[in-house]
């Protein structure tokens, strides 16, 4: 996995005859800067830049999300709420997976060695190069098992 920069994703994007437009750019920011832990999702992300003053549409954003996802800079995420949601693919030691509950959408983040060794170790096997590896786990959190339970 690589850490991008908006030079190294400025030569990707030549590499495959694309260009790094400052839509592109803003949004690599966006996410570059986001707290860890924080996932946006296009609609947030889109009254982000709104409230930053930023006139990217809702397509632009969407395309550019998928091609950031398709590239590995960004994980595309199913959190559970309907829609995706989109974070910085963090390389080794910050890979990290996800805990969520089905009911009321808490999401926790963990990490497991294992489970990105194995992706790479298969991957590799494969002949393929290794973008992203993440576990999703679907659960019931125990606030929400508690109020499941008859008295």
């Amino acid at each position: 996995m690589t850490v991008y920069t908006t030079s190294s994703l400025k030569a990707e994007l030549n590499e495959r005859g694309w260009r790094l437009t400052p839509q592109r750019e803003t949004i690599l920011h966006i996410f570059q800067e986001l707290p860890q832990g924080e996932h946006l999702s296009a609609e947030d992300l889109y009254q982000r830049l709104e409230s930053d003053g930023e006139g990217i549409s809702l397509s632009t954003i969407y395309r550019t999300l998928k091609l950031m996802a398709r590239m590995g800079i960004l994980r595309e995420l199913e959190l559970g709420e309907g829609h995706k949601h989109y974070e910085i693919n963090q390389p080794y030691p910050h890979h990290h997976h996800h805990l969520i509950c089905v009911k009321c959408n808490a999401t926790i983040e963990f990490k497991n060695d294992s489970i990105l060794k194995i992706g790479a170790k298969t991957a590799q096997k494969e002949g393929f190069h290794l973008l992203d590896c993440q576990m999703t786990i679907h659960a019931v959190c125990p606030k929400c098992q508690r109020a499941l339970m008859p008295l």
